[in-house]
């Protein structure tokens, strides 16, 4: 048991102590009053952000939402104006076939 405390090393147990020290400092320090107050404001300070970010989300899905609806039309209207293009070719088609049986 002699043998225990001769290879007690002084240096190692004062920064145990120090560590103790100021851990029990630092709880208390961090669980103060006024530190409650600290971390409210940086809460509401956070919830004022997420509010303007998702404002500015909202935003940005209504364009998004109606550049998908306008990209929508323009499909609709291209493939209306292409079937109006076969629609004549066949037609012609026709027309050409009708001429050519009568000849």
């Amino acid at each position: 048991m002699m043998d225990m405390f001769c290879k007690w090393d002084a240096k190692k147990t004062g920064l145990f102590a120090a560590g103790v020290l100021f851990g029990t400092a630092g709880i208390k320090l961090l669980s103060s009053k006024d530190a409650k107050k600290i971390y409210v404001s940086c809460t509401a300070a956070v919830l004022r952000m997420k509010e303007c970010v998702m404002k500015t989300v909202g935003i940005v899905q209504e364009n998004a939402e109606d550049i998908y609806a306008e990209a929508l039309e323009v499909n609709e209207k291209r493939a209306a104006g292409e079937t109006e293009f076969e629609d004549e070719s066949k037609v012609e088609d026709d027309f050409r076939e009708a001429a050519a049986t009568e000849s």
